[in-house]
């Protein structure tokens, strides 16, 4: 009950942010689409809840307990052989990466580009164990990773793909699903505390952020060897699409992907328990109860992001973007404060650092960052849309802002920030803002300009972040030098007389 009143938290805000748009002359959506948004709503927070009662319980454990029992192991080969592989699998099976790939089969063969962003996955989730594992620094491996990352995008530019690059940052973002990144951070804090140094707190986050740089630069890679324009059809948003026959089809196609998604991991930890991990009965039996509630958890969540959110989220873009694209950015910033909130995966990630942080960073004001982070990449995306510029205005100046912050903050804070782009570009991202963005574009600039429009704003998402995560790093950092500074004031002010000497 306290995960379903958490839930509830989250998803109201959104609902009742279309309700009274639905209230006013913006949108009109029929009592049809308004019932089943609601039903849908009502779905959404069961599955938040029963996701972050089975994160709980099962994926972080497992996550901790795999970490740990490799690292104890003091096998480094098996230690990168088994990470590579998990990030490979996990990633090729995350149901977000599948509905990426069909949507621009027509250019590029669909197995070719999950194949690339899982290698991507792998090699880079191989990268941030060696980090943690020879204690180097994040912010350094960042910086290198996103210069190369930049210098592939001038390539690409170069032959002239530039309506690639939008398809490129946001692979970066939909690998990091609901069922990858609770249990990669979690896999980080078990060999971090394992290994054991001062900064175990530091080395436990930024796994998350290394794999997001992953896809990115290897579908950049494949940019470069494919030519022609990228066609896009837009799918059949309408609600009526949705239900009867097609609700079961949705149904069904959600469990087959969250079964293969989420064995995987099962099956790895299996493996891994019978000939390395041991563990007790007791801890098995609650592992497993967290994976079924983890499973109808996300069954839930998803097919109610698919029946319910996804055509109103279209239907709303075009609407307010046909008759007033006027107000599109200043309602792209308040739906994204809002529309985070109800993402699975910023629950696990704010009870994490929580934890870790022992509270110095506390889950409100993470959440506030996260909020303010996300509001401003919607409504800026808005603004694209609506100025039809590309997105390397946005992308380059805000990872150079980002990386720069790093020099001024604690490590803590970028490492948080850079795995929190990551998790706030989850599965409602792109299943109610994406098809919003998308309507938006169709509705101003055309479906021919939705490949280079409307694409970007998971990557905004997962950007944006960086930022405010690491100005409130740098915010905690002003404050304590300036209590130090008041706190010597009075020192060096105090009355000599006062002062007792003992000899």
């Amino acid at each position: 009950m306290k995960k379903i009143k958490e839930a509830m938290t989250s998803v109201l805000p959104v609902t009742a942010i279309v309700f009274i748009l639905n209230l006013t002359p913006l949108v009109d959506l029929s009592a049809k689409e308004l019932t089943v948004f609601l039903i849908s709503a009502l779905f959404l927070i069961i599955g938040i809840g029963m996701f972050s009662l089975g994160a709980d319980l099962a994926m972080t454990p497992m996550g901790e307990h795999i970490g740990a029992g490799l690292t104890k192991a003091k096998s480094l080969k098996l230690l990168l052989s088994v990470c590579f592989l998990m990030g490979l699998l996990i990633t090729v099976a995350e149901p977000d990466l599948s509905v990426l790939a069909a949507q621009v089969s027509k250019v590029i063969n669909g197995t070719a580009l999950i194949l690339a962003v899982g290698v991507g996955v792998g090699i880079f989730l191989l990268l941030s164990v060696l980090k943690i594992v020879f204690k180097k620094s994040l912010s350094s491996m960042l910086i290198f990773f996103y210069m190369l990352l930049f210098a592939v995008a001038s390539v690409v530019i170069l032959n002239g793909n530039e309506y690639f690059l939008a398809l490129a940052f946001d692979s970066g973002g939909v690998t990091t699903g609901p069922i990858t990144v609770p249990f990669i951070m979690a896999l980080g804090v078990g060999i971090a505390a394992t290994l054991g140094s001062k900064d175990v707190g530091e080395n436990s986050f930024g796994l998350i952020a290394m794999c997001s740089v992953g896809p990115i630069l290897t579908v950049m890679i494949l940019g470069v060897t494919i030519s022609g324009d990228i066609g896009y059809t837009i799918p059949d948003y309408s609600i009526e699409s949705q239900l009867g026959s097609a609700l079961f089809e949705t149904i069904f196609h959600t469990v087959s992907e969250v079964i293969m998604a989420l064995g995987l991991i099962v099956a790895f930890f299996v493996i891994l328990q019978i000939f390395c991990l041991k563990l007790p009965k007791k801890t098995l039996l609650r592992i497993s109860v967290g994976i079924i509630y983890t499973f109808l958890g996300l069954v839930i969540f998803l097919t109610a992001v698919n029946v319910g959110f996804m055509p109103i989220g279209y239907k709303i873009g075009t609407e307010l973007a046909s008759a007033h694209p006027a107000i599109l950015t200043g309602f792209g910033f308040i739906l994204g404060m809002v529309v985070v909130l109800a993402e699975p995966a910023v629950h696990v990630l704010n009870k994490q650092v929580d934890d870790i942080t022992d509270g110095t960073v506390s889950k409100k004001s993470m959440m506030i960052a996260l909020s303010i982070g996300v509001g401003i990449s919607i409504g800026l995306s808005m603004l694209r849309i609506i100025l039809d510029f590309n997105i390397l205005y946005y992308i380059i100046p805000g990872y150079f802002i980002s990386l720069g912050l790093s020099f001024f903050v604690p490590g803590l804070y970028t490492a948080i920030a850079f795995d929190s782009g990551g998790v706030a570009s989850g599965p409602l991202t792109s299943g109610f803002i994406l098809p919003l963005s998308i309507g938006a574009c169709y509705a101003l600039q055309g479906e021919s300009a939705i490949m280079s429009c409307a694409f970007g704003i998971v990557a905004m998402v997962a950007m944006t972040p960086l930022i405010t995560i690491q100005i409130l790093g740098f915010r905690a950092v002003f404050t304590r030098h300036m209590r130090q500074r008041i706190a010597m004031k009075r020192i060096l002010a105090a009355d000599d007389e006062q002062i007792i000497t003992f000899m």
